[in-house]
């Protein structure tokens, strides 16, 4: 041992060092190392499931630089794989594609577990001429991946005719494997923060059931007014995280009747101008009541202002126009045309259409304009 350090003093030689070894790559290969890295950080900045699928599909065609990929995933009940990504223009004919496991090269590999490099899958026995038959679209060369949970086989990614003159190679094998490996990180990320995500809005819905228990007469109420809101959302063209802030609000509009008293609730004349009052507290508790949980601040304008108007005749405030928030808006309608609808113990129910009709009556005044026309248009598609 003592022989060899002086031998290395003698010499001057140094371990090789990250620096030395990088250099013995090629650039290339460096390149795309350094791009793997890249789209790992790229794939694992959301937890958007869709947006995971899409991103993975851009990442293995941008790294293997092929033409076109795609990203099956495996149906556990029906035992297929099922195109839930294909880029290119015949995206739409190629989803409705499945294969058996087994069944094509994407099959052999989620059944074996293994990757493939097929550059003539002409030639081979294993390639499903389905897809190409379907869209018109020439195979030349193909590589396939296993993408891999707890280890379990959960898809399959492919890259399909690598740009050039040239196949794919056992080095593009590995580096495919590697991206695949950083996908299933983040499906599975994604998949359990849904899970979560899921589980907190049927905990809100749940709290929700247990108040309209309070209250014979609005039994579903909740449930309603969730549904109407989220057909006018798809008419206004949200993004996905205003609809899901507006799926909590609807959810949790009434949370703040938990602090009205039964007797108020319960009652089947009319509410006197006193009871009447005490009940309008109950937006302003519900609001109490979220702000104290940090990731549910968002929907507190919903919950505290969806008895506002238009015109500056609501409350609590009084706000009016624009200071009126868009999820507020939307729960107004919502809430309103579910009111209207369904039987009082001092009422009966309206018929649909005059409610509609009322709600048109006060667009601009009572309601916002463009909210009211999303809901007419949910209506007449029967999504109301």
């Amino acid at each position: 041992m003592k022989r060899r350090v002086l031998n290395r003093k003698k010499t001057g030689a140094k371990p090789p060092g990250r620096k030395r070894i990088a250099k013995r790559l090629p650039g290339g290969r460096i390149e795309r190392l350094n791009l793997l890295l890249q789209l790992g950080r790229i794939l694992n900045s959301t937890l958007d499931p869709r947006e995971v699928r899409r991103r993975a599909m851009e990442a293995a065609t941008r790294l293997m630089k092929a033409e076109v990929g795609s990203l099956l995933l495996f149906d556990t009940k029906r035992e297929h794989l099922y195109f839930e990504v294909a880029l290119g223009e015949k995206e739409e004919m190629v989803k409705t594609v499945t294969l058996t496991v087994g069944e094509g090269i994407a099959g052999w590999v989620a059944k074996k577990g293994e990757p493939l490099l097929v550059n003539r899958p002409d030639k081979d026995p294993r390639f499903f001429k389905g897809v190409d038959g379907k869209t018109g679209y020439k195979t030349r060369n193909m590589i396939c991946v296993p993408v891999k949970t707890k280890g379990k086989v959960v898809g399959v990614l492919e890259a399909i005719n690598k740009k050039g003159t040239r196949g794919f190679s056992n080095e593009d094998l590995s580096l495919f494997a590697s991206l695949a490996d950083l996908v299933a990180i983040a499906l599975d990320n994604a998949r359990l923060y849904q899970e979560l995500e899921e589980m907190f809005f049927q905990t809100a819905e749940s709290l929700s059931d247990a108040i309209e228990k309070r209250d014979p007469y609005t039994g579903g109420h909740t449930k309603r007014v969730t549904t109407y809101s989220l057909a006018i959302a798809r008419h206004l063209l949200l993004k996905p995280d205003e609809t899901k802030w507006l799926r909590l609000a609807s959810v949790l509009h009434d949370v703040g009747k938990i602090g009205i008293e039964d007797q108020i609730l319960r009652k089947q004349e009319p509410l006197s101008r006193e009871e009447y009052n005490i009940i309008k507290h109950h937006s302003n508790i519900g609001a109490e009541i979220i702000t104290h949980v940090r990731q549910l601040r968002e929907i507190v304008p919903g919950v505290k202002y969806h008895h506002e108007q238009i015109d500056g005749g609501g409350y609590p405030e009084g706000l009016k126009g624009e200071q009126m928030p868009l999820l507020a808006k939307i729960v107004a309608v919502a809430d309103t045309y579910d009111a209207m609808t369904t039987d009082r113990p001092y009422r009966k129910a309206k018929p649909k259409e005059v409610a509609l009709g009322e709600l048109k009556k006060c667009s601009g005044t009572q309601f916002d304009k463009n909210v009211v026309e999303a809901f007419v248009q949910a209506y007449q598609n029967g999504e109301i």
